[in-house]
């Protein structure tokens, strides 16, 4: 028997759209694997939806009620959240059609940015982006949440529309999931939130290691020197212009602000060292979002509009990762100025002055900062093994191809 749903509006399409592995729109004929079933989501969960409220009405916002918005879902994909940037007040609950939704909701995007999923840890509210699921006794929300999590290429493929790509609510209340027993569904969340666990911890560290380095090199930064003086910028060059879509990464802007993605370029070409990024390495974006960050994936490829920032003279990385990292906000603010359509800043802009300790405090320093700089690069290069090994379980798992006690095994091993 389905689980009402309080979405309203059209019925559930009758068409057929297989994904990947774990989801469908309409029961696919696809056999399923010893021990899981193809299931309706709205037989096993409770479909809802979001609003929002006026925003010519103040008293309706800044409240006490986490509201989930478009930044919140692409900001937090895959994980629990328990704080929204946005809040509606009890009023705006009332004065529109947002419901509060309970803790353990599931929220998966379906417009605009389509694809991305939260789960909540505390009673919320969505905007009308958000297709929503509040899980019954069949289905565990962790597991609905991996499986969308899987599936994400999929949903964009349900997706359709002119302006907007949308998920419409006939694609929705037609979603099945392939689904083991409960007792399977726990296990298997179990495993992948123990390497998910585990990444937010290394995060969490590179996070305050690097905290604690900004802050000590604030307080020791007495002197002034050029950043030209501290270290060589090496820009990269167009090395997505005719790549082979084999061999190493070819980094972007886009792959510094966000990772890797479906759009990320591979080359095989060969290119100088100076052209090189492998783990450790600073890189510059300087046109665009003007972002300082340390690599930490594989060996890779720099494009164009990124220094490579080698440090020079016998200064430390440390050193030139803060000088760069403190100058950030006013290179943002001279690119704000350039009237084109990406804001950049010029080579003369790194002769700037920028404050740097003096000599003898660098030296006397310089041990604990290089503790931190390589206490956040072992968390990064850690967090990224672990996701590898997490994204290369969940459609095993996902598809009964791995049991769970295989797949225990090799967590405890990585672990």
């Amino acid at each position: 028997m389905s689980t009402p749903t309080r979405t309203g509006g059209r019925d559930a399409t009758q068409a057929v759209i297989p994904g990947r592995i774990a989801l469908s729109v309409g029961r696919p004929l696809i056999p399923e694997p010893e021990g899981f079933v193809w299931t309706n989501l709205t037989d096993v969960a409770q479909l809802e939806s979001g609003h929002t409220p006026s925003r010519s009405h103040p008293e309706y916002w800044d409240g006490d009620i986490p509201w989930i918005g478009i930044r919140d879902a692409t900001a937090n994909h895959g994980r629990r959240i328990s704080s929204t940037r946005e809040t509606i007040s009890q009023a705006g609950l009332d004065n529109s059609s947002a419901r509060l939704l309970p803790a353990g909701t599931v929220c998966l995007s379906r417009t605009a940015s389509v694809g991305f999923v939260v789960e909540t840890t505390r009673p919320m509210a969505t905007s009308q982006d958000f297709v929503n699921w509040v899980c019954g006794p069949q289905v565990s929300s962790a597991y609905l949440r991996y499986v969308l999590m899987l599936e994400q290429d999929s949903i964009r493929r349900f997706a359709h529309g002119t302006t907007h790509q949308t998920m419409y609510y006939p694609e929705a209340k037609a979603l099945h999931a392939l689904l083991p027993c409960r007792r399977t569904q726990k296990a298997i969340t179990e495993i992948l939130g123990c390497l998910d666990d585990k990444i937010v911890a290394n995060s969490i560290v590179a996070e305050k290691a690097d905290a604690l380095a900004a802050a000590a090199y604030a307080s020791a930064a007495t002197e002034t020197a050029t950043l030209s003086s501290l270290a060589r910028f090496v820009n990269g060059k167009a090395f997505t212009k005719g790549a082979s879509g084999k061999g190493r990464v070819v980094i972007r802007i886009a792959e510094l602000n966000s990772g890797l993605g479906e759009s990320t370029v591979y080359n095989d070409i060969e290119v100088t060292d100076d052209h090189v990024a492998r783990p450790g390495d600073l890189l510059f974006a300087w046109s665009g979002s003007l972002t300082a960050a340390r690599w930490f994936r594989a060996e890779a490829i720099i494009n164009q509009h990124i220094f490579k920032v080698v440090a020079d003279r016998g200064w430390p990385l440390w050193l030139v990762n803060q000088a760069v990292r403190s100058k950030l906000a006013e290179f943002k603010a001279i690119a704000a100025d350039k009237a084109t359509t990406m804001g950049h800043i010029q080579r003369r802009h790194l002769d700037q002055p920028v404050a740097i300790p003096s000599p003898e405090v660098v030296e006397r320093i310089d041990g604990m900062m290089t503790g931190l700089w390589d206490a956040a690069l072992a968390a990064e290069l850690e967090r990224e093994r672990l996701a590898v090994t997490r994204d290369e379980l969940l459609p095993l798992l996902m598809s009964g191809k791995v049991r769970v006690r295989d797949a225990q095994r090799r967590v405890g091993d990585t672990l």
